[in-house]
């Protein structure tokens, strides 16, 4: 069986019609429609949106028996897409290129690991309060890991409403078959002029897949244990 939330549905369709018109007007606010402003503004409205479940043809004609209702998650989906409108374009989403329409990623069909993505959180480790304003790294082969798009950063900046936490999502890695067996190692390192350096080594076992993974799940979620950073000196540094 799979679930379907058709909220999804009418939320993206909504988003962009919304958009579209937009793009045909005047848009004297001169709001970028991008896709990703689009997604971004598709997410503010799912997440302030009840989900509706389905997994049969019953459940789908049964949410086109409820017109009146309808009528109204539409009027409320609209007041919630124009307000996400207004939240995403002031606050932009600085890894994108906006303003420009973006080429849809064609989804690998060759044999690769599937990386899963990679969370952790980081804390002072005085005071034990989250870190904000460090940029966490991830290596590989002496090198920076290459993120799955640009919704996922690397370095990844601590920002003070994400309570220390930090997430990658790597590229998938070429495999020549599937169902082979390997192990990847990894680094998580942070340099700041307020802390000691930390490097926090770690590895992650993958089976190779047919192809590769386009979306997200948490299923698919390495969790690091919480890292702790130490002002310069700290006599506490062996506990890194």
């Amino acid at each position: 069986m799979e679930l379907h939330n058709t909220a999804e549905d009418l939320v993206f369709a909504r988003v962009d019609e919304i958009f579209n018109n937009i793009e045909k007007g005047d848009n004297p606010d001169r709001l970028c429609t991008c896709d990703q402003c689009r997604v971004d503004t598709a997410c503010y409205v799912l997440n302030r949106t009840n989900p509706h479940y389905i997994v049969s043809s019953r459940g789908a004609a049964r949410v086109e028996q409820a017109p009146i209702r309808k009528q109204q998650e539409d009027a409320d989906i609209t007041t919630l897409v124009y307000e996400g409108i207004r939240r995403v374009n002031h606050n932009q989403r600085p890894s994108a290129v906006h303003g420009v329409k973006q080429v849809k990623e064609s989804v690998i069909e060759t044999p690769v690991f599937n990386i899963p993505t990679i969370v952790g959180r980081i804390f002072n480790g005085v005071n034990f309060a989250p870190v904000s304003g460090v940029l966490v790294q991830l290596f590989s082969n002496g090198g920076l890991v290459a993120m799955k798009d640009n919704n996922w950063q690397n370095p990844c900046p601590l920002v003070s409403n994400t309570d220390g936490a930090f997430t990658f999502w790597p590229n998938p890695i070429p495999a020549e078959t599937g169902n082979i067996h390997r192990v990847f190692e990894f680094s998580i390192r942070i340099e700041s002029e307020n802390y000691e350096t930390l490097n926090h080594f770690f590895k992650i076992p993958v089976i190779s897949d047919t192809q590769a993974v386009s979306s997200f799940s948490l299923v698919r979620t390495v969790k690091l244990p919480d890292l702790y950073l130490f002002p310069p000196g700290s006599e506490d540094d062996d506990l890194i």
